[in-house]
């Protein structure tokens, strides 16, 4: 197992997805998210939780939500990983833990 070489925690603005037609908006969320990690972690390979994904999921295809706060932790061969940060949840005011 590689160890942590740099961890971040971000809210990822989801708002281009929104801008997909109704059908295709949660899966554009889920490439968005992923534009995202390679601006701001250069990573060698994208690993993300499914937590991540079934809080971008969790309204359906038509309402993804507007922001997700992540933990992103990348190891020393540059694979990072995707988590769900700790506190607040996906929305303002919303819990993470159901």
């Amino acid at each position: 197992m590689s160890e942590t070489v740099e961890e971040r925690i971000y809210t990822v603005p989801l708002k281009k997805a929104w801008a997909a037609p109704r059908w295709k908006r949660a899966e554009k969320a889920v490439r968005v998210l992923r534009e995202f990690v390679e601006r701001h972690m250069k990573p060698t390979e994208i690993i993300i939780d499914p937590e991540v994904n079934e809080a971008i999921w969790r309204r359906g295809i038509q309402r993804p939500p507007r922001r997700i706060r992540v933990k992103m932790t990348k190891d020393g061969e540059g694979v990072v990983r995707v988590t769900l940060a700790e506190g607040r949840g996906v929305e303002r005011g919303e819990d993470i833990q159901d």
